[in-house]
């Protein structure tokens, strides 16, 4: 295997370009070959069996048709539902999303915190064993948000209909007074801004994707595969079917040059 090699990373749609970004930004030498699932999207409604299929599938197209040389699952739900069974399956190092839980543990004052995710997160078993590590004086809320991700892979963040689902999400939140929010989803990342715009300035936000990146980092040290030469490329890859993708796509990749491709299957 190759330093050279692109790091790959997957998600069932754009919302891991946030991670795309934030390993970007903390390790800048390296290539970056990214995939969206965007014609199986969302993956919160699918089960544990369909989601492992399609990171399967994934993970293939990186390894074979995209030589990577380590695996992120930008994707929440696809963590919670198959890391286990695809480190068993892999050879290469694979890093999979967390929520941040145990961040929103050290923010929260009021010790109550919220957490937006899919229903396969939150109805996951590895989920509730990450609730129960740290629970005890913190009170969690967690509550599901069907429909955000679709709304978000059509480019429709700024619809007054998704401002009002998010604001459908968000009361029973207000109404427990939290201080902290955990975004559960990386395609959730996309509308930080109107969450905060209705949370106000004094609840903290948080999402996972500065921390992952740090574990990449930490990966590539630990098996020496850092790429400390120059000549790095990105690229993204979907199957959606919406022509439009690539501008949507454009739209939350601020200063990411990126070669960008539509494909049939991930064959």
């Amino acid at each position: 295997m190759k330093n050279t090699q692109p790091i790959g990373i997957f998600d069932s749609g754009v919302g891991g370009i946030s991670v795309m970004s934030h390993i970007q930004s903390l390790l800048p030498n390296e290539s970056l070959a990214y995939v969206a699932d965007s014609l199986f999207a969302p993956y919160g409604l699918k089960s544990k069996d369909v989601i492992l299929e399609r990171s399967k599938t994934a993970i293939d197209y990186l390894i074979k048709k995209q030589s990577a040389k380590l695996i992120v699952v930008a994707c929440n739900t696809a963590t919670a539902a198959a890391i286990q069974e695809l480190r068993q399956m892999y050879q290469i190092p694979i890093i999979g999303m967390e929520p941040a839980i145990k961040p929103a543990t050290k923010a929260t004052i009021c010790k109550k915190v919220g957490i937006l995710a899919t229903n396969s997160t939150l109805d996951s078993a590895k989920f509730s064993l990450l609730l129960d590590t740290h629970s005890g004086e913190i009170n969690f809320y967690t509550q599901p948000c069907p429909g955000l991700v679709e709304f978000i892979e059509q480019g429709r963040i700024n619809d007054t209909s998704m401002k009002n689902l998010i604001q459908k999400y968000l009361d029973p939140l207000i109404k427990r007074k939290v201080d902290t929010i955990v975004l559960g989803c990386t395609h959730y990342v996309f509308i930080r801004n109107i969450i905060e715009n209705i949370m106000g300035p004094e609840v903290r936000i948080i999402d996972t994707g500065l921390a992952l990146a740090k574990q990449v980092k930490s990966e590539l040290e630990k098996f020496s595969l850092q790429n400390k030469s120059k000549g790095n490329y990105y690229s993204i890859s979907t199957n959606s079917i919406n022509r439009e993708m690539k501008e949507i796509i454009k739209s939350i990749t601020i200063n990411l040059d990126f070669k960008f491709s539509y494909f049939d299957s991930w064959s």
